[in-house]
């Protein structure tokens, strides 16, 4: 039994179990320390995976090395791409997964990780050797030491559950919440707040109106979250179910108000604002009779099913009242009711980019305990937490991404930035670089980039050179072959687009909305021959990337060629060089601002709420640039 580490995580959720292997994977020994091994990685609240912007979040994890992609993939009971109407930039992958395969999925990986162990026990201390965290103390009295320590928290820290008047201390149903930990960091000078977040009512599948519903099935295309071509969706793909609520469950609901922990002074803290809970959206949108909701199924067997877009607080009464006026769900049994959590976060300013602490080095926090939602979010710190946690003990340079490289990237920059006001959630809208962005090429922006560090694999690195040299093998193809006129307007003429009144390239066909590669293949045997000679397993994924870089070539280059000339100040480095408390000639926000984030850039100052243009040209002045 070993008691010292390289690194020590503490917490298995979405963002533990990322960053645990990726410092394990990185070579550093690490422990991983959990107080339920049964529950690594579980979802605490709806059963799926990705989404806007989350999806894209999933891919670059796996670009980079992690592993959510491949657990998702392994455990998918459906997959959709969302935002198909809309360009490629905001294409979303989501699953549903099978949440004790999810579960198992995970707690295989890191069973088989090299250089990673576990131990099941609650935290509750942090060891500190000056301004330097050196390990923690747990329940039964062990003491771990480490280089570096990533708190996982989630909703565990003084966690307090509501269901109407009833409050249960936990950090999810049936599980105890963790305590000590967040006073003893507000003794060293941490900023924390409280957050709040809620989960919907289960269901019984065998009580519910099926035929009173209207079916939503997956797609059983080439999409998934792992890039690797060995990694496949095996289980039965499960639909989902869409129902509406109606006057008559709003009419119930508003009776329990008076209730709700949410409008009686109970819960003071902060909830996600994108994500309400059905008491929130019958206040706030008053004026709307109905509301969709959405019945997704927990596994690939299981009778139990999650009700999206009832998350509540109500009492029990109250719930079971108002499900009972949806006609699909009048008979309905339900395992547990929905109920709201409160628990402890730190402002995330107080971070570096990093994501490790100002205030103690070595101490790295990721996930809900930054004040995000969603496992996403919180899996893409854990894996950029668990990364730098590594760095530091071995010595070298940090890894950060760029808002030009990574939603992650965006992420992170927003959070130590910023700050929140209320549970982050990632959204395409939040990214100035949305068309560099996409899903479809999160590999070719990341892999080359956890390949250097030796996160991501030889294996994997290869494929995506491999896919990149077919995939503009194809693109040059479009460019250099002519198509005769003659040879395609009848085709053309067939499906009432223009025809060509002189040859063209076929590059030039490609760019036309109507067409695509796949429909130009059918009728140019050339390209159906070139197409036939890419790899069969990525042939799909290849001809989509090509095709993508075709049609939006120009916006592309345009949004690079800004990001380029944006990033230039990325490279100004502001940190230590100037006392803003002497600068008289910004504002007084401004000083304030500057000194508590500390930006490490001018790039990241100018992201700083209140901070001015001219705030930034003074800088820059003062820079002598």
């Amino acid at each position: 039994m070993k008691f010292e580490y390289d690194v020590i995580v503490v917490g298995a959720g979405h963002a533990g179990c990322e960053a645990a292997c990726a410092a394990a994977n990185l070579g550093s020994q690490t422990l991983l320390v959990t107080m339920d091994m049964n529950k690594i990685a579980q979802m605490s609240c709806n059963p799926a995976v990705g989404g806007i912007a989350k999806g894209q979040i999933v891919r670059e994890i796996d670009a980079l090395g992690g592993q959510m992609g491949i657990v998702t993939d392994e455990s998918a009971i459906q997959f959709r791409m969302l935002n198909r109407s809309k360009g490629p930039a905001m294409w979303s992958p989501r699953a549903q997964s099978d949440r004790v395969k999810f579960i198992d999925a995970w707690r295989s990986r890191i069973e088989n990780t090299d250089n990673l162990y576990m131990w099941q026990d609650a935290v509750v201390a942090l060891e500190f050797d000056g301004d330097r965290v050196c390990g923690v103390k747990t329940a039964l009295g062990v003491t771990f030491k480490a280089g570096a320590v990533v708190l996982t928290a989630g909703t565990f820290l003084n966690g307090l559950m509501h269901i109407g008047r009833v409050q249960i201390g936990g950090g999810r149903i049936s599980e105890p919440a963790s305590y000590g930990v967040t006073e003893q960091l507000v003794e060293r000078g941490f900023v924390a707040g409280r957050m709040k977040t809620g989960t919907p009512v289960r269901i019984d599948g065998r009580t519910i109106r099926f035929d009173l519903a209207t079916r939503q099935d997956g797609e059983e295309d080439f999409h998934k979250f792992s890039y690797l071509p060995t990694v496949k969706r095996t289980l039965k793909q499960r639909p989902c179910w869409i129902i509406y609520t109606s006057e008559e469950v709003h009419d119930v609901l508003r009776r329990g108000l008076p209730d709700s922990p949410l409008y009686n002074g109970q819960i003071q803290s902060i909830g996600p604002r994108y994500c309400p809970s059905i008491e929130t959206k019958i206040v706030t949108f008053a004026d709307k009779d109905k509301h969709q909701l959405f019945l997704e199924p927990e596994g690939e067997t299981t009778q139990e099913y999650y009700l999206n877009g009832f998350s509540s607080s109500l009492p029990l009464n109250i719930q079971v009242e108002a499900l009972g006026k949806i006609p699909a769900l009048a008979d309905a049994q339900i395992y547990r009711p929905g109920y709201a959590i409160e628990y402890d976060f730190f402002d995330p300013t107080q971070l570096r980019h990093t994501l490790e602490t100002k205030l103690v080095e070595g101490l790295f926090f990721a996930g809900q305990v930054n004040g995000t939602t969603g496992y996403e979010e919180a899996a893409g710190q854990g894996l950029i937490a668990g990364i730098n946690a590594h760095m530091r003990v071995a010595g070298k340079e940090p890894f950060v991404l760029g808002r030009d490289e990574a939603y992650i990237g965006v992420l992170i920059d927003d959070l130590v930035t910023k700050g929140v006001d209320e549970p982050y959630r990632m959204f395409t809208s939040r990214a100035e670089y949305r068309i560099l962005l996409r899903q479809d090429d999160a590999d070719m922006r990341l892999t080359p980039r956890g390949y250097a560090i030796g996160l991501a694999t030889q294996e994997r690195y290869d494929l995506m050179v491999a896919k990149r040299e077919q995939r503009d093998a194809l693109v040059e193809f479009c460019r250099n072959f002519s198509v005769k006129m003659d040879r395609i307007n009848p085709y053309l003429e067939s499906e009432g687009l223009s025809p060509l009144k002189q040859s063209v390239r076929l590059y030039d066909l490609v760019l036309r909305p109507q067409l695509d590669i796949m429909k130009l293949a059918a009728q140019i045997p050339a390209l159906q021959a070139h197409i036939d000679g890419i790899e069969e397993v990525r042939r799909e994924e290849i001809v989509e990337a090509a095709e993508i870089l075709i049609k939006y070539q120009g916006y592309i280059e345009r949004e690079q060629l800004i990001a380029e000339k944006i990033s230039r100040l990325e490279h100004v480095k502001l940190r230590g060089k100037i006392n803003y408390m002497e600068v008289n000639a910004i504002s007084t926000e401004a000083r304030q601002k500057l000194t508590k984030i500390d930006p490490e850039t001018v790039a990241q100052a100018s992201r700083i709420p209140g901070i001015s243009p001219s705030d930034i040209n003074i800088l820059l002045l003062l820079l002598g640039r």
